[in-house]
């Protein structure tokens, strides 16, 4: 079940349990919010608002520990892995999970106190509610077809959508500082134990110090050996987010060691470092090397 309309995957097929309940369904959208589904066979109540302000409650004191061991149980993918695929053009990096939450009800027909309230909520509070009213419908030819109507209008959902969403400015311009600076800033991204960081870091990096040019098929054939990535289809998913994190503008320091080639625009190839900036990477993951096996040590 995928609603393009919504802009949200499930999370779960069966019901995952809360404090006052389990939640019929439950899904997470492309700004990293939650998506409570309570579905009824037939006529919306109105006390199913209570009851989906009530899982919604709870879930919003879910860190993404929880959601990703909910993930885990019900789909059998990391939260990274299922964001990943759901979700090509969102940089998990930046994304704030469980921000805030939403509330979707279906039904076959709403109580009209319902619809009343759900739009008092959304249109006087911006609260994040909507109702999805199903009929089914029979053609003379014997086709059969489930026609839906929306509460709330889709226009003003996906408008809705884009404003909580995280805006992230693009740009493939490098930066330009100097090498104290250059280092300092390269040296806290790198050293993030985030996904992405740690990929630049011990896969991209290696790589374009290995090979004058590196290309996209080189790090996706890594990201395979490594176990990184399933296969290459897996790790093409994975190497997009490497990508565009080299294009945030804010990281223009990744860019101003790193090089790439657009052969089209939504994808970058070629990848090399600048060549007065190798030995700086060099010391530098050496550096970031021996810091982490000094502490695997310590632990020992």
């Amino acid at each position: 079940m995928r609603s393009r309309m919504d802009h949200y995957n499930p999370v779960n097929d069966k019901q995952v349990p809360t404090k006052s309940g389990p939640i019929d369904l439950l899904g997470i959208d492309k700004s990293g919010n939650l998506v409570v589904v309570e579905l009824k066979r037939d006529k919306l109540p109105r006390v199913t608002l209570a009851q989906a302000v009530d899982y919604a409650s709870d879930s919003a004191s879910w860190d993404v520990d929880k959601i990703g061991e909910v993930c885990l149980k019900y789909t059998g993918q990391s939260l990274e892995d299922y964001l990943n695929e759901s979700f090509e053009d969102v940089d998990l990096e930046d994304l704030a999970i469980n921000k805030t939450q939403r509330i979707l009800l279906v039904g076959f027909s709403v109580e009209e106190s319902l619809q009343r309230m759900i739009e008092w909520l959304s249109n006087t509070y911006g609260v994040s509610i909507n109702a999805i009213v199903l009929r089914y419908i029979k053609t003379k030819g014997g086709d059969e077809i489930i026609a839906r109507t929306m509460i709330i209008s889709e226009e003003v959902e996906r408008e809705r959508t884009r404003k909580r969403r995280l805006q992230i400015r693009m740009s493939d311009e490098p930066g330009n500082y100097d090498d104290e600076e250059l280092r300092d800033l390269l040296k806290q991204y790198l050293s993030e134990n985030k996904l992405t960081p740690r990929r630049i870091r011990e896969i991209l990096l290696p790589l374009c110090l290995e090979s004058d040019v590196v290309t996209r098929e080189m790090i996706k054939k890594e990201l395979v050996q490594r176990g990184e990535a399933a296969d290459e289809g897996r790790a093409g998913t994975i190497l997009t987010t490497i990508s565009r994190a080299l294009g945030i503008e804010q990281r223009d320091y990744l860019r101003q060691i790193i090089q790439y080639e657009r052969p089209n625009p939504w994808e970058k190839d070629n990848y090399k470092l600048v060549e007065k900036y190798k030995d700086m990477v060099k010391n530098l993951l050496d550096e970031l090397r021996n810091q982490k096996e000094g502490k695997s040590g310590e632990g020992v």
